[in-house]
């Protein structure tokens, strides 16, 4: 069931049911008064294929209660799109309304699609009430980072996901919960490398395989925190981000929180060099050449392997030349439990992509060859063999 609130985005509700359908899904749609301020009943029930649930088919179903009778039947109810009213009815329990009445009857599984100005969403009383939410066992789809009806001044995230990514997304709420009870650790984006105070060393790197790995990792029940170099991704709902620059910072934050952790998915793609001499000031451009004196930073998954107990350990390479044989020897060497190789010059698989082509490979020289897929269904394969060797640590 798909229910709409009184948000801009309720325009993009009926292409919500619409993409249902074309997955081969039954679905029924219930709306706000409010939501009809931006679609109307008919769109939602054409696009449906039957009646729509409001106020008014509520109170003219002589003594049948709606509302319990379609949160029995539906296995999902999808509020997209979810207002910060919306949120916060169903985080203090209200039930003045079609929507929040049909979260307090009990469906199987509520989600919720936010859609909201950036200053709204990262407001303390908005966030307090989707960690209610999540606490109560409802999952959050999204926001995203775009452009929406009103501008936003953070040009942060709530921008409401696009209904071919909502689709996509909900059979991740039916995985177990095979990590309720565990903390996964993951890293995430770039480093940059200071020369001066506006000249740095970084890479491509956009964090998209490591926000995957870590939204992945809190839908199947782990607390997950992640350690992030610079990115412009919206913060995975109920995920703690830890924000850092340099590789220094990662090592440091990381190693913070190494001990308390169950596994290690290191995808952050970590400067290798610094240089050795940066400069306080903005180095005024002269000559035609310049001489760059570089230091090596540290290596974070072997400087942590000397500690390494009980955790798994995933670590991440990129090769462009005799990938395996350097992959199996960075496994063995820094001790992990399995290496992902990356190919950046292959087409699709390129830092910044929505997909990623890898190759697990592990200490003993054994390979397994992945097709290139979307990053999140990748980041579900990597956390099964991490799930497989938290089960069965022999």
């Amino acid at each position: 069931m798909v229910a709409a609130t009184g948000g801009a985005a309720a325009v993009k509700t009926p292409f919500v049911l619409r993409r249902l359908r074309e997955a081969g899904h039954e679905v029924r749609a219930a709306a706000t008064d409010d939501a009809y301020r931006f679609v109307t009943p008919l769109s939602l029930s054409l696009a449906a294929g039957g009646e729509v649930l409001d106020r008014e088919s509520w109170f003219e179903t002589h003594g049948r209660a709606l509302h319990l009778e379609w949160a029995a039947w539906a296995d999902l109810l999808l509020v997209a799109p979810a207002t910060a009213d919306a949120l916060a009815s169903a985080a203090h329990g209200h039930g003045h309304d079609v929507v929040s009445a049909l979260v307090l009857a009990g469906p199987g599984c509520v989600a919720w699609a936010p859609a909201m100005n950036g200053e709204m969403w990262a407001n303390r009383a908005v966030q307090r009430n989707v960690e209610q939410l999540l606490g109560d066992g409802h999952a959050i789809l999204g926001p995203a980072q775009g452009g929406m009806a009103a501008l936003s001044e953070s040009g942060g995230p709530g921008r409401m996901l696009e209904p071919e990514e909502l689709v996509e997304r909900l059979p991740e709420l039916f995985l177990a919960r095979d990590f309720e009870e565990r903390t996964i650790l993951v890293s995430a984006g770039p480093t940059r490398e200071y020369l001066d105070p506006v000249r740095f060393l970084s890479n491509p790197s956009s964090g998209r395989m490591g926000y995957a790995v870590a939204a992945a990792a809190k839908a199947r029940g782990a607390r997950v925190e992640l350690v992030s170099g610079p990115t412009t991704l919206p913060a995975p709902a109920g995920v703690e981000v830890v924000p850092v620059t340099t590789a220094q910072e990662m090592y440091d934050a990381i190693r913070e929180r190494f001990a308390g952790c169950d596994a290690l998915v290191m995808t952050a793609a970590v400067a290798d060099w610094r240089s050795a001499n940066p400069s306080g000031r903005k180095e005024p451009k002269s000559g035609e050449r310049l001489t760059l004196e570089l230091a090596r930073t540290p290596d974070i998954l072997e400087s942590l392997a000397a500690h390494k107990g009980r955790q798994v350990v995933v670590g991440f390479a990129m090769e462009t030349e005799e990938g395996v044989a350097r992959a199996v020897e960075k496994a063995r060497r820094k001790k992990l439990d399995f290496i992902c190789l990356n190919y950046p010059t292959r087409e699709g698989s390129a830092f910044g992509g929505e997909e990623n082509e890898i190759t697990v490979v592990t200490p003993a020289g054994s390979t397994e060859p992945l097709p290139r897929m979307p990053k999140r269904e990748l980041a579900h394969i990597i956390l099964d063999r991490v799930a497989g060797l938290l089960s069965d640590p022999s």
